[in-house]
């Protein structure tokens, strides 16, 4: 259904390129990864607390229930990438060799939620107003995304700073892999890869400095 609204507002009406791609194609292709890295977070941001119990009575790696949060949405992403390859199969589209980026596009999107999540599920253990607050960073998120718009509408000295957003090297990278159309988008996708490893990196840190307290904490 978003699909449909975004083909039919941001593509029929307001005339968004496509890289003259079909707009049902250019935009399920982009809500493919972003609707698995939107329930992935929602679902880490809660996990410390939806388990409390759990972890209050027996102790083992905290860090197992973000991780599992994540990877739990690989399932409903592999029935909606089925429902892709058929919309792609209808519009004649053909994969590339490019197809061969998309494991680790996919392992680009794991480990950016991932690494989100574990920030806000410690500091949703602390202060409990933060799940309240992820949907409105999510909503504001996709539109710093390029799902409604090709990323080729930003200027190139912006490229830069916009690939600091790592969904947006994903999200272009998905398009490219899948369809074969455009460049691949290398500058924006180095960016995007050295902030996905940071924001992994310090949320594991981060993480493990809180794990010792957050049953104590919930």
């Amino acid at each position: 259904m978003t699909m449909v609204v975004f083909s039919l507002f941001f593509g029929k009406l307001a005339k968004m390129p496509s890289h003259g791609l079909p707009y049902p194609v250019f935009y399920y292709s982009a809500l493919l990864p972003w609707m698995y890295f939107a329930g992935a977070l929602q679902n880490a941001t809660n996990t410390i607390i939806e388990h409390q119990r759990v972890i209050t009575k027996v102790y083992f790696p905290r860090i197992i229930l973000p991780l599992a949060a994540v990877l739990s949405g690989l399932v409903d992403f592999g029935i909606a990438f089925i429902i892709l390859i058929g919309m792609m199969l209808f519009y004649g589209i053909i994969p590339t060799l490019a197809v061969l980026w998309l494991p680790f596009l996919m392992l680009l999107a794991v480990m950016t939620a991932f690494g989100v999540g574990l920030w806000l599920s410690a500091l949703n253990a602390i202060y409990r107003d933060v799940r309240y607050a992820v949907p409105f960073l999510i909503q504001f998120w996709m539109f710093a995304s390029p799902v409604a718009y090709p990323s080729s509408l930003v200027p190139e000295r912006w490229q830069w700073l916009y690939g600091l957003n790592p969904m947006a090297g994903v999200i272009e990278g998905f398009r490219w892999a899948l369809t074969g159309q455009g460049q691949p988008p290398a500058p924006l996708f180095a960016v995007s890869v050295l902030a996905v490893l940071l924001v992994l990196i310090g949320g594991l840190f981060y993480f493990r400095h809180m794990e010792g307290i957050i049953a104590d904490l919930v």
